[in-house]
């Protein structure tokens, strides 16, 4: 039996929730079960930011104390957890008295050893964000990850010798790449941050009351990220007495982070590590984002609001917890950005979990009820029986390599191939047609045992995924004990098993249920921007052109493995983007739409044979392409199914 660390990043808790905020604790929460099935000793970690000034702010603006203020929105993100059936072994706030006295530890050691040391802080401050900025790292002039007005702040600080770390941060790269992924994730780090030199950090605050006091300061509170990243130790009961967990579970085996924290857990959080003396955790994995319309997700978008189910109640509510679960883990590419919509989510349900699993589940079910009343006798493979059967018996080796790997769309996938197999065994067989001869009465039981035993099997794979549909096949076919691996061998059905009925798993959803459910939504989303009035000018349609003047273009997928803003200009950035063998200089005007971070690591289609020009003095070889919606929104041009860099755009 192994150990099993897995850790969200801890959330703040702004009571203003969608569906991006879920996955990551999905995610984990999947992880954590499949790993607990496999019988390792996990330990599942999730919980709150609650320190800081945002929050002191608006519990001063509503006449309340912060603890006041903040305790509600906590207990409204535990119910969320609790709607998608996320079952953490702890859930920690960072007002947690054994989480204040663990930092207050934490500080006083690195004061202690001379990794921190007291100086005035100059910054650019971004309240929501809660992150100081330079005014080379200002976008615009604005905070360079939320888009949002910073002010100019100077106080007493204490700061943490950051840049001391730099050099081991690189060689952790070099001596460890997995410790970073996906590795798009750590051309970001060396490429935006650490080539540039890091600076010392800021560690602590004067103007905020609402934090920790330093041990050795009382008048300085700890400033967020210390506070924040110190829970990854301080739930397992670092610096204490009690520190069972601690030596049982430390180092962490996964970080898993919003690709915007990353820069906190994979350079900060590791030199902090390193400070105290401690082991780094195994890997910091950063996914991307779901996106509407290239866009990242967010509530306050209007035209999202207005069109889209985003809110987890709502979405839970019209098509429950597991299909909620299942979108999350089936539809994004794993540590890329994935696109949202509800017709996307219901398009899944119907196709994979109604169409595939549900039609399974309904049409075995009925067929061993109308035939034998229970599981019939296992009969001699025949036929196609064998490849279903060792499809079957691989299952469990091909998900566990996929979760391993952190392949989770992949791993449903495995299973759902099983499901597929199933549904076309019923083709092939033709259950219907043996039942009509009672000399082939063995035959049929046969037939319907696979049946039987594919499903349970499947049923057992999907438990960490789709946790109400699994235990209500499982209980379906007597067998709703807590399983585990070995419970995926073929053959443990016995004949007489009592089979029940289920009603419909996933109720196919119609167009017509669909429309009145976003009718419905709309009624409570913001109203509409007005629309042009009559007689106002179209836009100028471009003159047709023929087939051979298009086939002049060539268009091929590139892969940006660098990104950096170009200096002379707030709209440019300048991408090194991989075209097969072939490495080219692109500048695009898009640093209003993505920053450099997010640009490392996409699929982009570029116009390859345009006239190579220089752009504020840096080379541009290329064109990417982007789209651009009626309010000059931008969004890039990405292939819908990884290729490899180099294809050839049609």
């Amino acid at each position: 039996m192994a150990n099993y660390y897995i850790t969200t990043p801890i959330y703040y808790p702004s009571g203003n929730w969608h569906i991006g905020h879920c996955y990551t604790t999905v995610i984990c929460d999947c992880l954590a079960r499949f790993h607990k099935m496999k019988g390792d000793n996990v330990f599942f970690l999730t919980g709150t930011d609650e320190h800081g000034q945002k929050v002191e702010k608006e519990a001063k603006k509503r006449g309340v104390t912060p603890r006041e203020f903040i305790d509600p929105l906590v207990e409204e993100l535990k119910d969320m957890w609790r709607l998608l059936d996320v079952g953490y072994d702890r859930f920690l706030r960072t007002t947690d008295a054994d989480h204040a006295a663990c930092v207050q530890k934490i500080y006083q050691k690195l004061y202690e050893s001379g990794d921190i040391y007291k100086a005035e802080y100059s910054g650019y401050y971004c309240t929501p964000c809660e992150a100081f900025w330079t005014e080379s790292q200002l976008v615009g002039g604005k905070c360079p990850d939320c888009g949002r007005d910073v002010a100019l702040q100077k106080e007493e600080s204490y700061f943490f010798r950051l840049s001391k770390y730099a050099p081991r941060i690189l060689k952790l790269y070099e001596d460890n790449p997995e410790f970073l992924q996906p590795k798009s994730r750590i051309n970001e780090m060396v490429n935006n941050f650490l080539k540039a030199g890091l600076t010392d950090l800021c560690v602590s605050r004067t103007t905020v009351k609402w934090g920790i006091p330093l041990p050795f300061d009382p008048k300085h509170t700890a400033y967020v990220w210390i506070d924040a990243l110190s829970n990854y130790i301080s739930a397992l009961g670092y610096g204490t007495e009690h520190d069972e967990l601690f030596r049982t579970f430390w180092p962490a085996d996964l970080h898993l982070v919003g690709k915007e924290i990353v820069r906190f857990h994979a350079i900060i959080w590791p030199a902090i590590l390193m400070a105290l003396g401690l082991p780094l955790p195994k890997q910091v994995y950063g996914h991307g984002w779901l996106l509407i319309g290239g866009d990242k997700l967010s509530k306050s978008k209007e035209e999202a609001a207005k069109t889209q189910i985003t809110d987890p109640y709502e979405l839970v509510k019209a098509f429950g917890t597991d299909a909620v679960r299942y979108f999350l883990l089936r539809e994004i590419p794993f540590g890329s950005d994935g696109e949202y919509t509800t017709e996307r989510m219901v398009g899944r349900i119907n196709a994979d979990l109604a169409n595939d699993l549900g039609n399974l589940v309904s049409r075995t079910q009925a067929m061993i009820l109308q035939n034998f009343g229970a599981v019939p006798e296992r009969g001699a493979p025949e036929g196609t029986d064998a490849e279903l059967i060792a499809m079957c018996e691989r299952l469990f080796e091909r998900v566990d390599a996929d979760m391993g790997a952190l392949n989770v769309p992949e791993a449903l996938g495995e299973i759902f191939a099983v499901v597929a197999r199933a549904n076309k065994y019923i083709d092939e067989t033709m259950p219907w047609a043996l039942a009509k001869d009672p000399a082939k009465r063995a035959r049929l039981g046969a037939v319907l045992y696979n049946l039987a035993e594919a499903v349970r099997i499947c049923a057992v794979a999907l438990k960490p995924f789709l946790t109400k549909a699994s235990a209500a096949i499982l209980k379906s076919f007597s067998c709703d004990g807590d399983a585990t691996t070995d419970a995926l061998a073929f053959g443990l059905l016995q004949a007489g098993t009592p089979v029940e009925k289920l009603p419909p798993l996933f109720p196919r959803i119609d167009k017509k249920t669909l429309d009145a459910l976003l009718a419905e939504h709309a009624k409570s989303a913001p109203a509409p921007k007005p629309a042009p009035q009559d007689g106002a000018p179209a836009p100028a349609k471009k003159p047709e052109i023929a087939f051979d003047e298009f086939a002049r273009l060539e268009l091929k997928v590139g892969e940006v493995i660098a990104c950096e803003k170009v200096k002379k200009s707030e709209k440019l950035l300048h991408e090194t983007v991989k075209l097969g063998e072939e490495v080219r200089s692109v500048v695009s005007g898009i640093a209003k739409f993505y920053t450099p971070e997010e640009m490392v690591g996409k699929k982009v289609v570029v116009v390859t044979n345009l006239k190579p020009v220089k752009l504020c003095g840096v080379l541009s070889e290329g064109m990417i392409l982007c789209a651009e919606d009626s309010e000059g929104n931008l969004s890039l041009v990405s292939p819908e199914r990884a290729v490899g860099s180099g294809a050839t755009v049609r």
